[in-house]
């Protein structure tokens, strides 16, 4: 039996319309998602929930384990009468527009230490605190603030080796932001947990992001530095990234440091092995990011201030998957094979029967002698992910004589809606491919003012 078609809706929890600067896992989210259940949607894109590291970004997070507090609802503490009654937000007229981290950050936290001075502990929490993740992140995120939120490499010895010596014991004052902390990500956990479940009994399914490198300043660093390649005084000798593509013209130098295979392998894979099991718990649908680099990932010396100095490196990619099969084959996973690849990247997706991914702008760009048509039904399709441009506001850099094109074309396969990202929406709707997602700025026709990234 053939697998259905279906459609997605791509859209950031942080980008939801919420009542405290930022998208939460409050009403708002349950708002979002019975809209998108009544439009027919079956499936839920979002980008990682993990704390937003470096740059406020979700790509760098300091942990692979723990969540953002940020997403907390403050409404939903009040219904659980951690809190006396829901406060307001001093929304400003950019507050509407774009989330501004610090401002959130400040205000959410003097409730979340109000919820916390009221909060009784009860068996979920004991149960959830028992996971060795949440009392490390936990301490993690206690000397992190104590050290004026540097990175790990850079703290108080006694700090930066607590992880590894234990030769003394944390203060009162810190084992009581530690549980502060633990609070946080049980809040975290539980909110999103009760969302999912409503997400899930409209007929949704949530599909989840890993980015595939961790960030520097990471719990995941902090506790395995054996896991990278870094040099006795725990410096990355390595920097992860991409050469110079169609994103960049110097290539993309991310700063997270590169992994030490050879190591994973030895392990049995441990690392990735207890990531996918947490993510898999989490979400439905696993889409991994950037995943060439599980075939071959670009290695650039540490000291090299762009992208364009480094070398291919092969990852072993079919060993590791052939143990991350045989324990989630309930997993679903979503390769993200964007970007000029080499064959061997769509021969180690098929081979796991992988989903991949065809954007509607890439194949609009090059060779559309195939016009309407995609290489294939197992795949997603999108107008845009959250990386490109909105539609509207790519097909405005156009030339005018590019537009017409792009346009007559349109018109030519029958789509003729009034507003033109509406064309390119319905275009990927009809597509061969069995799944299609639409970021939610193209069903709103916006511009580049609505961009994600």
């Amino acid at each position: 039996m053939s697998e259905e078609r279906k459609a997605g809706i791509l859209m950031p929890v942080a980008s939801l319309p919420a009542a405290h600067g930022i998208g939460d896992f409050g009403p708002c989210a349950r708002k979002f998602a019975k809209c998108a259940a009544e439009m027919g949607f079956k499936i839920w894109q979002i980008l990682p929930l993990n704390p937003l590291g470096y740059g406020n970004s979700p790509y760098q997070p300091y942990s692979s384990y723990g969540g953002d507090p940020v997403y907390i609802s403050l409404e939903i503490l009040a219904e659980e009468g951690l809190l006396d009654g829901v406060p307001e937000y001093d929304f400003e007229e950019e507050d509407r527009k774009r989330v501004d981290y610090e401002k959130v950050r400040a205000f959410k936290e003097q409730w979340f230490r109000k919820a916390y001075e009221a909060f009784v502990p009860d068996a979920g929490y004991e149960a959830f605190i028992k996971k060795e993740w949440v009392y490390l992140y936990s301490v993690f995120d206690t000397l992190k603030e104590k050290n004026d939120d540097k990175t790990w490499t850079d703290w108080e010895e006694e700090d930066r080796d607590w992880i590894r010596k234990k030769d003394r014991k944390l203060t009162e004052e810190e084992e009581k932001e530690v549980a502060y902390q633990m609070f946080l990500q049980y809040m975290f956990h539980k909110q999103w947990a009760e969302l999912k479940k409503f997400v899930n009994d409209l007929g949704i399914r949530i599909m989840g992001d890993i980015p595939f490198y961790v960030g520097m300043n990471s719990l995941d660093v902090w506790t395995a530095p054996e896991c990278f390649l870094l040099d006795e005084v725990y410096q990355p000798l390595f920097i992860a990234g991409v050469p110079p593509d169609y994103f960049s013209p110097t290539g993309q130098r991310w700063g997270n440091p590169i992994y030490d295979w050879e190591h994973l392998e030895e392990t049995g894979f441990d690392f990735w092995v207890k990531r996918i099991g947490y993510n898999g718990e989490l979400y439905d649908i696993i889409r991994i990011d950037h995943f060439r680099a599980f075939d071959t990932y670009w290695k650039i010396p540490s000291s090299c201030p762009t992208a364009i100095e480094g070398e291919w490196v092969e990852a072993p990619g079919y060993a590791l998957f052939d143990r991350l099969m045989e324990l989630f084959p309930h997993i679903e996973f979503v390769a993200e094979d964007l970007g000029e690849l080499r064959p061997e990247v769509g021969v180690l997706r098929d081979h796991y029967k992988l989903k991949g991914m065809k954007v509607l702008q890439f194949f609009l760009e090059g060779d559309r002698e195939n016009w309407g048509e995609t290489d294939k039904e197992e795949l997603i399709i999108y107008t845009g992910t959250h990386d490109n441009q909105t539609v509207k506001g790519w097909f405005l850099q156009k030339t005018e004589e590019k537009q017409e094109e792009l346009l007559e074309m349109l018109e030519d396969s029958g789509y003729e809606e009034e507003k033109t990202a509406h064309r390119f929406v319905h275009c990927a709707l009809d597509s061969e491919a069995l799944t299609a997602i639409i970021p939610v700025q193209d069903l709103l026709d916006l511009d580049d003012s609505g961009r994600m990234n």
